[in-house]
């Protein structure tokens, strides 16, 4: 068991998220940003499973075959491909995924380069988040494809123009609904 790394952990991601979020203008998302976290149900198995080098859910699907912990996150925080699923009408059984708002893919981008320094320490580079969504976008079936597209363009931006231009883009043009 480990709270207190776990503890630090999740607050050195929180606050690099409201960092980031306050760069583009998301004041409100950044300082809620992950509070679920805190929880008891995600605490304690964060905590439980706390590695260091990779999010505590990992160890806990390949301990128990699944993370009660993410369960309880995705349906809770909005920056999440899997909060935006919902029933398709249209085929009677099937799930769909909806279009993400524009403001909580630029909080997810933010998320994903948080963690991303989070785990990867001094080795993190601009790259690594698109790296990583590149490795499960084939398992992503469940994501609109207006979210897919717009989550690409972003962490390839970001990939190829750095921090700086990226948050910029966002803050500037994404944000205000332009198109890409």
């Amino acid at each position: 068991m480990s709270a207190i790394k776990h503890f630090k952990t999740i607050t050195h991601h929180r606050n690099l998220v409201r960092k980031y979020c306050f760069k583009i203008g998301l004041y409100r998302q950044g300082l809620l940003h992950d509070l679920s976290k805190y929880s008891y149900t995600e605490f304690s198995e964060g905590a439980k499973y706390w590695c260091g080098t990779e999010s505590p859910n990992n160890p806990a699907r390949r301990d128990v075959g699944y993370s009660l912990a993410w369960m309880h996150h995705k349906g809770r925080n909005k920056h999440h491909f899997d909060y935006w699923i919902d029933y398709d009408l249209k085929h009677k059984g099937s799930l769909h995924g909806v279009d993400m708002p524009r403001k909580y893919i630029a909080e997810l981008i933010c998320d994903r380069i948080a963690a991303a320094e989070t785990y990867n320490k001094e080795s993190y580079n601009d790259k690594q988040p698109l790296e990583y969504y590149l490795k499960s976008e084939e398992g992503l079936w469940f994501v609109s494809e207006n979210t897919k597209k717009d989550v690409s363009f972003l962490l390839r931006m970001l990939a190829e123009k750095g921090r700086t231009e990226t948050f910029s883009y966002i803050k500037n043009v994404y944000l205000k609904g332009r198109e890409l």
